[in-house]
């Protein structure tokens, strides 16, 4: 018991003071509750042999009076008569046992048959005087109550004696159905008693921050030590106006005297403005007063109202802090903070786009008045265009100003200056390091550059000057000068460490601006190298172009390329794309795609398969590049191939990712065609799909990428929209579309490449292209150079009739010979003469030298000697072989 009361103590102990509260009031309400519940057992079991001998009392006493009773006792068998009345009064009455007896014992019923005529066990000689019997039995039935009560007639004669009991098993039963009751009252009462302790708990743990006695012990230890050594003073006034608690600083602070504390604050002799503040309680917040030559700060707060809610607060709080030196401080503190928020803002300000001009600029507004009244900024021209500054010499030019004034004789801005050696500049520049001039009108050699101009800046008013180098990765850029006039007060050597700060982080901006510019104009350079310069020879189109690239400090330079491909057959190819990302890399991925397209054109791919064969490409070049991860993948790039043969006026596009071309119909209508949209390239395992437009005689197929129609001040479907009423209103040339389309969508500093492609469609008509259909047999082969010679006699080109005839008996008689038909001829007169020969087989024929017993294979020999150019190309229903033959017009 000793050791279970040992690691009771020992658990206590461990807990915090609410815990331990709890924990014993839980115990407390259980020991309560479990004697309440034993109480209430021994009263119900108490209860219960009252009601049973209550009971018994009652039913023998009924039964013996009950109508019939004494009739049976006076007749000759009483069993026979009182047996089943007595089991059915039994029964009802919900006793154990009820029995009619003689009054000398003998039974006359029971429950049991077999013992009717033998002698009751039990007292019976009260009753059988008259009187009554009420015991506890141990009989057949176990321990019972019994009451035994007479039988009397109307004279008193006791006539027989009626018993009735009830066993204690019984009795126990009865209690026992109150158990649950007893229980679920014992339960609720506990559950009660738990909670208000978890209420009380609670609160407990909230006052006492779940501290344990010892913890607790050692706060106020602690509270003591500290609240004493603390280096300022603590008072506490309560609602009437008395000192209920002072600390040792607060007396030294406000010489109290000793027994000061618990005396009423009129009664204490202290200075009276302090003694008025703390009797009145009004708040106060850092109020200076003097005190015997000190400057103390006093900090007052009222405690807060009772906990019940009513009266007045119940009393104050009152701090004090001796400020006498640190009063002396906050001048210089006061400055400090200044120049660091001065700092911190320089660095939100200065350098918010990667623009060297812009930069130096926002470094002379920011400085201009906060530090300086006039501020200019110097830097080698080389920076300017992102190269290395001038290793030597002190040349520079200016390119920021901005004071108070405008009518300063400082140098303006633009101008290209050559300082002399002595100056503080080129100091500055050359030794990079910061030159302070505090007295100008001392004239200590900065004045050499131009004393006539150092004289009329002194007789403005400019007194001093920093110059201060910048410099960004060990490379000085140039000169940033701060110059002083109307404050009074010259640079001193704080000044230049702030100057220094500022030009730091204004010099990492002006550097990073200087390399982005550099990256920015190499990729112009490269990209402008590998977009065609001159548009080739072609009739096909009337075509306006116009690139625009990124400003610098934007998006840079992207990959948007644009092309103009002349193909077999008088028609030509319309290319733009996109690549993602900006910089050197979208510029080279560009150069490289443009080659790509350029290849494929040349074997006369169809849109969609060319495009096909792209999205292959760019895939294997994915994965190429993704062996070291050094380079971004170019899944992504967007292209739109369009083919037009003008013919038969059919235009053939595919698009993998792009934007769709804008149709403008000669009648001013604006299309959007509907061109089915494929994945970007590099995807792979996608189809595309192609589109046939058939376009009027100067209708415009408008190409584009999303730099024209994307801003994020707009959508794309909003700048799709502006695109079309801007067609539908621009009418004139190609170039003029390409104009008004630019001025009506393009932002002032686009954030994105921009291509547009106008090209308006010209048509082929019969004077200048001839068809024949050839049927398959030998014969018709001089027919069809018949037909040529005619052709070109109305032409005006009879001297080519030969050759010309010549190609085509070579390339119809193949035809026929290895090919099924249909067979076709075609006569184009364009830049060239076109001859076309269709039909319906996909064997391309093979240029070889035949040896000198081949009786064939010089066919294409022969052709390609005459021919300029020649070639294959296949269509749906089989393939063409043209030639081109150079005209001397």
């Amino acid at each position: 018991m000793a050791g279970l009361f040992g690691r009771l103590r020992s658990t206590m102990s461990t807990r915090t003071v609410a815990s331990q509260v709890f924990v014993l009031q839980v115990t407390v309400a259980l020991l309560l509750v479990a004697a309440a519940v034993a109480a209430l057992l021994v009263q119900a079991r108490s209860g219960g042999e009252r009601e049973a001998h209550n009971r018994s009392v009652a039913v023998a006493e009924t039964y013996a009076t009950a109508p019939g009773v004494r009739e049976a006792l006076r007749g000759s068998d009483p069993s026979a008569a009182l047996q089943d009345m007595t089991e059915t009064a039994r029964a009802s009455s919900d006793v154990d046992f009820l029995v009619v007896m003689a009054p000398d014992g003998t039974l006359h019923t029971h429950p049991d048959p077999e013992m009717i005529d033998s002698k009751y066990l039990g007292t019976i000689g009260p009753a059988a005087a008259g009187g009554r019997v009420t015991e506890n039995f141990a009989g057949i039935l176990g321990p019972s109550i019994r009451s035994v009560a007479p039988v009397t007639g109307e004279d008193g004669e006791v006539l027989g004696l009626v018993a009735a009991g009830i066993t204690v098993e019984r009795a126990g039963t009865a209690a026992q159905d109150q158990l649950p009751v007893l229980l679920g009252a014992a339960a609720f009462a506990m559950a009660v008693a738990t909670s208000g302790a978890a209420l009380i708990s609670r609160r407990l743990r909230h006052q006492t921050h779940g501290l344990g006695p010892a913890e607790m012990t050692r706060m106020y230890e602690h509270r003591d030590a500290v609240l004493h050594a603390v280096r300022e003073g603590v008072l506490i006034v309560d609602e009437d106006g008395r000192l209920v608690l002072v600390n040792d600083e607060a007396r030294r602070l406000l010489a109290l005297p000793p027994d000061a504390q618990g005396r009423l604050v009129r009664d204490i002799a202290m200075d009276p403005e302090i003694a008025r503040m703390l009797e009145s309680g009004r708040p106060a917040s850092d109020e200076v007063h003097v005190i015997e030559h000190q400057l103390v700060a006093v900090n007052q707060r009222a405690m807060g109202p009772p906990p019940d809610g009513s009266g007045p607060c119940c009393g104050t709080v009152a701090t004090l802090r001796d400020t006498t030196e640190l009063r002396a401080l906050s001048g210089r503190a006061d400055t400090v903070q200044g120049r660091l928020r001065l700092v911190y803002d320089a660095g939100m300000q200065i350098g918010t786009t990667l623009d060297v001009v812009r930069t130096s600029q926002e470094l002379a507004d920011f400085a201009v008045p906060r530090f300086a009244d006039f501020v200019t900024v110097d830097l080698s021209d080389p920076v300017l265009s992102g190269d290395e500054p001038a290793e030597s010499g002190t040349d520079m030019r200016r390119i920021a100003f901005t004071g108070v004034r405008a009518d300063t004789p400082l140098y303006p801005s633009g101008r290209l200056i050559h300082f002399v050696s002595t100056t503080p500049q080129a100091v500055a520049y050359a030794r990079g390091k910061t030159i302070l001039e505090a007295d100008l009108p001392a004239f200590s050699g900065w004045q050499e550059q131009e004393p006539a101009r150092a004289r009329r800046l002194v007789d403005y008013g400019i007194h001093s000057m920093i110059s201060v180098p910048l410099r960004a990765r060990g490379v000085t850029m140039g000169v940033a000068t701060f110059w002083r006039s109307e404050k009074p007060e010259p640079f001193d050597g704080d000044d230049v460490s702030l100057a220094e700060e500022l030009v730091a982080r204004a010099a990492v901006n002006i550097d990073n601006a200087r390399r982005y510019t550099r990256e920015h104009s190499m990729a112009v350079a490269l990209q402008r190298s590998l977009l065609p310069r001159v548009l080739p020879e072609q009739t096909a189109l009337d075509v306006a172009y116009h690139y625009l690239p990124a400003q610098a400090g934007l998006g840079g330079v992207g990959g948007d390329w644009f092309d103009v491909i002349p193909l077999p057959g008088a028609r030509v190819a319309l290319v733009v794309g996109d690549v993602v990302g900006h910089g050197l890399h979208a510029a080279a991925t560009m150069g490289r795609l443009r080659t790509a397209v350029h290849n494929f054109a040349s074997l006369d791919l169809p849109p969609d398969e060319l495009l096909w064969h792209m999205d292959e490409l760019v895939s294997r070049i994915d994965q190429d590049d993704d062996t070291d991860g050094s380079v971004t993948a170019l899944t992504g790039a967007t292209c739109l191939y369009a083919i037009y043969d003008p013919t038969s006026r059919v235009c053939t596009v595919a698009r993998a990712g792009h934007l769709e071309p804008v149709i403008v119909h000669p009648d001013g209508e604006v299309e959007f065609p509907g061109v089915p949209a494929g994945p970007p390239l590099g995807l792979g395992g996608l189809p595309f799909e192609s589109a046939e437009l058939h376009l009027s005689e100067g209708s415009s197929l408008v190409l584009y990428t999303d730099g024209l129609v994307e801003d994020r001040h707009r959508d794309i479907d909003e700048g799709l929209e502006l695109l079309r009423r801007t067609l539908a209103q621009a009418g004139g040339t190609p170039e003029e579309t390409c104009r008004v389309v630019l001025d009506a969508l393009l932002p002032e500093r686009p954030r994105d490449d921009v291509a547009l492609v106008v090209a308006r469609t010209r048509v082929l008509d019969g004077n200048r292209s001839v068809t024949w259909d050839v049927p398959a047999e030998p014969a018709a082969v001089a027919r069809v150079r018949a037909e040529a010679a005619r052709a070109l006699e109305e032409w005006g080109l009879a001297e080519e009739a030969f050759t010309t005839g010549l190609i085509l008996s070579e390339l119809v008689t193949n035809a026929i010979r290895h090919a099924v038909g249909p067979i076709g001829v075609r006569l184009i007169r364009d830049r060239f003469l076109i001859c076309e020969v269709s039909d319906g087989s996909s064997t391309a024929p093979h240029l070889r030298r035949a040896t000198a017993n081949d009786e064939g294979g010089r066919g294409l020999f022969l052709v390609s000697q005459f021919a300029e150019r020649w070639g294959t190309r296949y269509t749906g229903s089989g393939k063409v072989i043209w030639t081109e033959q150079p005209l001397s017009w």
